[in-house]
């Protein structure tokens, strides 16, 4: 079984006739053809049922093309991880949780960098796709959060992928509302405070179970629940509308001034650290990117340091 079969096997059945896929990888027809038959004859399977009208796949044919995308799909990241990294002269890639914080120290980074050959990459994105990103060396480093609700959960699924967790800070759990808010001028809240207003939390995807949430404490039930995407939705609701959100209480430079955060009263406390895959060491700019994410959160005094 070659790349070259798989490649050519997904362009059939995407296209559902060989000649069309022939025609759209440059190739021709009986190459597809002898491909996909060889194929056939490796596997002990019927990929395709042939017809007047083009090719359907079997069942057999169905399951093997899942495997052969994800294995095509991974042959692809590899071949462009290790030919960017021969031409790039550096290359930082974080997948985290929707802070500012880590914001903030990856553009600290970027702007204290003199290379002239670069990649650096941030992806905001679901808690179950940092975990993947990182156990797929998509991504050298994740942050995201544990707490008492979730740490068994995202524990396993992280030694499962071969991940391993260092603590960052810990923090007890803030209540995020604009400075225009009902109870912007409180000291603290209470959960029950927050009963009348719509909560904001970040979208998951399909992986939606209440351990993967961004946000603590999402498993008490709320009537009213807005859902968005990236950071900035969430930033113009809460300096626009009266709900809120539930994070760490670490505000960065450019929250301050439409944004406060107050403590909730008898909160979980989060620990927020960074992943890394157990079999990668840290490079320059990982160690570089850990020691920015200390800087900026040892500017906040509602943290505790790990």
């Amino acid at each position: 079984m070659t790349l070259q079969q798989l490649r050519y096997l997904i362009a059939v059945a995407e296209y559902g006739s060989i000649n069309a896929a022939a025609g759209n990888l440059y190739t021709s027809q009986s190459n597809v053809s002898a491909a996909i038959s060889e194929l056939e004859r490796e596997l002990g399977i019927e990929v395709f049922t042939r017809s007047n009208r083009g090719v359907t796949l079997t069942n057999d044919g169905t399951e093997l093309l899942g495997y052969a995308r994800q294995v095509v799909e991974q042959a692809d990241l590899l071949t462009t991880r290790f030919k960017t990294k021969a031409a790039a002269g550096a290359r930082l890639a974080v997948s985290t949780q929707h802070y500012a914080f880590s914001l903030s120290a990856f553009v600290n980074v970027v702007e204290h960098f003199k290379g002239n050959e670069f990649e650096f990459i941030l992806r905001e994105t679901t808690t179950a796709q940092i975990i993947e990103d990182v156990s797929q060396f998509r991504s050298e480093v994740g942050i995201l959060y544990l707490d008492e609700f979730n740490e068994r959960v995202l524990r396993r699924a992280m030694g499962d992928s071969r991940v391993e967790f260092h603590p960052l800070f810990s923090a007890q759990v803030h209540v995020f509302v604009g400075t225009g808010h009902p109870l912007a001028k409180q000291e603290a809240v209470r959960l029950e405070d927050l009963a009348p207003y719509a909560r904001y939390s970040f979208e998951q995807g399909t992986v939606n179970s209440f351990h993967y949430s961004e946000e603590p404490l999402a498993y008490i039930p709320c009537s009213k629940n807005i859902r968005y995407t990236d950071r900035a939705t969430l930033t113009n609701l809460l300096t626009s509308y009266d709900g809120y959100t539930l994070s760490t209480g670490v505000l960065t430079d450019e929250m301050q001034s439409g944004i406060v955060s107050i403590p909730l009263e008898d909160a979980p406390v989060m620990h927020v650290g960074y992943i890394m895959h157990a079999e990668r060491k840290a490079t320059e700019l990982v160690e570089r990117y850990i020691d920015e994410l200390g800087r900026v959160i040892a500017r906040n005094p509602s943290v505790q340091a790990q």
